[in-house]
């Protein structure tokens, strides 16, 4: 399968711009529930939104990364910051606003950088790994600076990557049964975000070690 010939650079284009302003917004939410001030709020906005994606790049070899040749990538968590310094006082929870963009960034970008990841020429496995690097590096960094512990790694947190994984899991599935079509990466992005949303809604939580003898402190 030529995925250039079913993702148009357009098109590619076009998903990774949706995914940018959605990470984007979770991140510049998180910073103003961090009291962060507006210069905060960009940077966040900014590495949330572009450092899975630069990651990748950097890994497969498109240099200079897009993040960097792309006026759009770089302009669009802009906008998004400025959407969030405005509006913010709108947002009725914005904890609940954090969560569910970062779920739709995460369905969306565990399925783009899949995509391009084939496309330069990776294998199946390693093409899914650079998915969820993509889905879920914006949000470690994000949280990194924001003083936290990323969720990807807190066992008493809901399941952040795992839903990434089947995303990604999906389209190379789809790719190796030569069934990937935009309705079926489109059902990939909806799997991973309604995952994600779920395991939010019902604690959903990966298990820890067996027969584990820890002296950490439960929360």
């Amino acid at each position: 399968m030529q995925l250039q010939q079913l993702f148009s650079p357009s098109v590619q284009h076009t998903l990774d711009v949706v995914g940018i302003f959605v990470f984007a917004i979770s991140g510049a939410l998180l910073a103003v529930r961090k009291n962060f001030d507006v210069f905060g709020i960009a940077v966040l906005a900014e590495v949330t939104a572009l450092g899975g994606g630069l990651f990748r790049d950097l890994v497969i070899g498109a240099v200079p990364p897009a993040a960097f040749t792309d006026l759009g990538y770089f302009l669009t968590p802009l906008i998004a910051a400025l959407v969030v310094f405005f509006l913010h006082p709108h947002v009725e929870r914005i904890q609940t606003g954090v969560l569910v963009f970062d779920a739709a960034g995460l369905g969306l970008f565990c399925v783009s950088g899949t995509t391009k990841a084939y496309s330069y020429g990776l294998n199946l496995t390693a093409s899914a790994t650079l998915g969820l690097a993509t889905a879920v590096g914006g949000g470690v960094l994000r949280d990194v600076l924001a003083n936290e512990v990323p969720s990807l790694l807190r066992w008493d947190r809901d399941l952040y990557a795992v839903p990434a994984i089947v995303g990604a899991t999906m389209v190379v599935l789809c790719i190796h049964y030569d069934t990937l079509t935009p309705f079926t990466s489109g059902l990939a992005v909806v799997t991973a975000f309604v995952l994600r949303l779920l395991a939010m809604r019902f604690h959903w939580r990966a298990p820890r070690a067996w027969n584990r003898r820890s002296t950490v402190t439960e929360e």
